[in-house]
């Protein structure tokens, strides 16, 4: 087993309950401009930013959207629901006994907006170092981009950090980066 010196989490569905919750946010945004995104595609697409699938539905569907104004909707109609949002306890717990000890980022294919208002209404900001979103990379997950440049920016090589994820977008990205992968979908089956 090698010795763990970093740890880096997603945010949506492994530190905070969001998922349901992004769903409702998206079925809002799917009725407003005609689009048709089943719910088990939408859980299948997990850490893949707003935008990115907006464009892909609309070519798929044959719709003109301006990803990026309807992401936006998208944003606000989730954080409408901000308040309701919770913590996914067994993840934060890891977080908050690993604090202070070894160095933790989160690497999350949401904005940097949102993502620091979960973090900040969970009260659990203060125990990462970094922070990285969709706007800090170029190619999202499954591409490893993400968890890579979350491994940098708190000073550890990819190969000796701890990923945790709850997709399977996710948990290739955090293979492909090198990490130990930890499948929070596991962990709460466990429970």
């Amino acid at each position: 087993m090698k010795q763990i010196k970093g740890i880096v989490f997603d945010c949506d569905g492994t530190l905070a309950d969001t998922m349901p919750l992004h769903w409702r946010a998206w079925q809002t945004i799917s009725r407003r401009h005609n689009l048709h995104f089943p719910q088990d595609r939408f859980y299948s697409l997990g850490g893949v930013p707003t935008r990115d699938i907006l464009r892909m539905l609309g070519t798929e569907q044959g719709l003109t959207l301006d990803a990026l104004a309807v992401a936006k909707e998208k944003e606000e109609a989730y954080l409408a629901f901000l308040q309701e949002v919770g913590p996914i306890h067994c993840v934060v717990e890891i977080a908050r006994e690993n604090h202070g000890r070894i160095p933790m980022a989160v690497a999350s294919g949401g904005t940097r907006n949102v993502i620091e208002m979960v973090l900040r209404h969970l009260d659990i900001r203060d125990l990462f170092q970094a922070i990285v979103t969709s706007e800090d990379v170029t190619r999202q997950k499954p591409a490893p981009d993400i968890f890579l440049e979350a491994a940098r920016r708190i000073g550890v090589e990819a190969q000796h950090c701890r990923g945790y994820e709850d997709t399977d977008l996710g948990m290739q990205a955090i293979r492909a980066a090198g990490m130990e992968a930890v499948d929070v979908r596991d962990m709460l089956a466990a429970k």
